[in-house]
């Protein structure tokens, strides 16, 4: 196929995408929220409840992050930094990990992130969320990558959308700039640091 011709087909299934995201975001906006606790976490200050990450939001987006063990993490919260901001104009925005609140702080110091961090650590929220992989109490790395949006309803806590994070998926850009090259990502992961 030509260039021109590769160019208009590809723009062609982008706009399929564009028109299956739009279709997304309505039966999203027709959920049957999910009742949730409130959570307790642990941060550097001390303990935090999950209806008070909200701050002044009635919405926050928490992204289940692995922890420093974890590259592909990693690079999504890098990519967040970038856009911490941004996200917390509109809604609350955390990142928890299952790594104690002075490993996290430790380690956001060494990467310059500037959002904030919570630890999930010896608590039941990650695995009542479904991203604790329970089924295999030998498994290395039991967590799972994603994100949950929660909502606050009356005086009660809501999970109106989550989804898991991985290579490809629509929550880091990187992956979407590689499908540009003919060969793509190819065999290419992160890294902590590129010397």
């Amino acid at each position: 196929m030509s260039y021109a011709e590769t160019t208009q087909k590809l723009n062609e299934y982008r706009d399929r995408i564009a028109a299956l995201r739009a279709e997304m975001r309505e039966i999203q906006a027709n959920i049957e929220p999910e009742e949730v606790a409130d959570y307790e976490f642990s941060t550097p200050d001390g303990s935090v409840t999950l209806s008070a990450l909200f701050g002044t939001h009635d919405s926050l987006i928490m992204i289940h992050n692995m922890g420093a063990r974890c590259r592909y993490c990693t690079l999504w919260a890098d990519g967040f930094n970038g856009l911490a901001d941004h996200l917390q104009n509109r809604a609350a925005f955390v990142v928890s990990s299952p790594d104690s609140p002075e490993a996290q702080q430790k380690f956001a110091q060494t990467r310059g992130w500037k959002f904030r961090m919570v630890s999930h650590q010896d608590t039941n929220f990650a695995s009542d969320m479904g991203y604790r992989d329970n089924s295999d109490e030998n498994a290395d790395d039991p967590w799972q990558p994603g994100v949950s949006v929660f909502k606050k309803a009356g005086g009660q806590i809501v999970r109106v959308s989550d989804t898991y994070l991985g290579p490809g998926d629509a929550f880091c850009a990187a992956w979407h700039l590689f499908d540009l090259l003919p060969e793509g990502s190819a065999d290419w992961a992160p890294q902590y640091r590129y010397d």
